[in-house]
């Protein structure tokens, strides 16, 4: 492809992306600059990823912490929507997305690049997700997919290239798993779960100790709302990076936010992945208890289908766009009242909101009890029940009206 000189590559030390590097510069004769985004992933992925990156062949390697962004602008969002894709997926790997590539694309302009290049294979939903991000933030650049035009196949084939090549690599045949991480969540696909027969190993999980290993002793926690946000654990405030990251390490010892899903996926295939959540998973039962104190039931109704479109939404990569801005006004509007502190009971694999309260809540004890009260009248239930069931009446009425018509006129 004529006309670029310079390249910027999603870069994350992987087998992919290190022979992405050599085989840029050979079929494109451009500078090959790796962008490393810190969302949160395994702190030995980045570590010596810099001279990795150079020992592969790229003049740069720019390493951008993004955990604290990634959270607050990403992750908060979302959670007030309540966007969870097919009832069960917490939207870990496409939430991070939108903020990679759009990181991705402020390095490329800013260093004048003429493209930017990723590691996603033609089978994914990332292809879509990056390049759907690149054209609405920078459609001048161009987009390089190795993955979709050259001919290396399989792991070995990758192998086999860089050791032509004389690149160092620490990756192996034994790879059993592709996994993906961030502050958020982590994945984990292949190996026996390409079987949906096969029941997960332990090897599988990362995060989340068994059920059956969780202490026979429950932990409670207590989380305060702030408008749909968390912004405190146990009384103590943190920021929104913090305060993931210490729901991570309290919920994951009790095996809190594990599930095993087969997702469809955009290209229209279906693929099984395990999903390790814990942090995710407690703020989530935080939230859903304060809006059912505080939220009427067509404005949760409304939340609810704004949540359903949303996880469309960010699962299919649609983050930069009219629609994204608008669901999330509207969230917003909806968490403005939503303040609270509830206090979560961890255990065996379980979270439960067991204790919760809001200055904003419409839930009244004197209304709601079946004792007796002075604030309720019982008898007013007729005259309401007579004009909600209006419509079946008359509709019956009219039926009956018919009917004994139609047995006149045969008789």
């Amino acid at each position: 492809m004529s006309g670029i000189n310079k390249i910027v590559l999603a870069y994350s030390g992987g087998l992919d992306t290190s022979a992405i590097i050599p085989w840029l510069k050979e079929h494109y004769d451009a500078e090959i600059i790796a962008f490393v985004a810190d969302v949160g992933q395994e702190r030995d992925d980045l570590e010596g990823i810099e001279q990795k990156a150079i020992a592969s062949g790229a003049v740069k390697c720019i390493v951008k912490d993004l955990r604290e962004e990634f959270v607050k602008e990403y992750v908060y969002p979302t959670l007030k929507t309540g966007a969870v894709y097919e009832g069960t997926y917490l939207l870990g790997t496409s939430m991070a997305r939108p903020i990679i590539a759009k990181a991705m694309v402020e390095a490329a302009l800013a260093e004048g690049a003429d493209a930017i290049s990723h590691g996603c294979t033609g089978k994914g939903n990332d292809q879509v997700r990056f390049e759907g991000a690149v054209a609405a933030l920078a459609p001048q650049l161009k987009v390089i997919a190795p993955w979709r035009i050259w001919d290396m196949r399989s792991r070995e084939d990758l192998l086999a290239y860089l050791e032509t090549r004389g690149i160092p690599c620490k990756a192996t045949l034994k790879k059993i798993y592709s996994r993906d991480a961030n502050a958020w969540h982590i994945s984990t696909e292949g190996g026996e779960l390409e079987s949906t027969w096969n029941e997960p190993s332990e090897a599988v999980w990362q995060w989340t100790v068994p059920a059956e290993q969780a202490p026979n002793e429950p932990e409670y926690v207590k989380l305060t709302v702030a408008q749909g946000e968390v912004v405190a654990v146990d009384d103590q405030p943190l920021s929104p990076h913090q305060i993931l990251m210490t729901l991570n390490e309290r919920a994951g010892k009790h095996g809190v936010g594990r599930i095993d899903i087969t997702e469809n996926r955009m290209v229209g295939m279906k693929s099984r992945g395990c999903y390790e959540t814990p942090g995710g998973t407690v703020m989530v039962a935080a939230l859903r208890a304060v809006e059912e104190l505080v939220l009427d039931r067509p404005t949760r109704a409304w939340r609810e289908k704004l949540g359903a479109e949303f996880s469309h939404l960010v699962y299919d990569g649609r983050w930069f766009t009219p629609l994204c801005k608008a669901i999330v006004a509207s969230a917003n509007a909806i968490a403005e009242d939503l303040d609270g502190e509830v206090v979560l009971k961890m255990y065996k694999g379980q979270v439960t909101a067991v204790q919760k309260k809001s200055p904003n809540s419409l839930y009244s004890e004197d209304f709601a009890t079946f004792g007796a009260d002075e604030v309720y009248d019982q008898s007013h239930a007729e005259g309401f029940i007579r004009l909600y069931t209006l419509a079946s009446r008359i509709r019956a009425m009219k039926e009956q009206h018919q009917a004994i018509g139609g047995d006149h006129t045969h008789g």
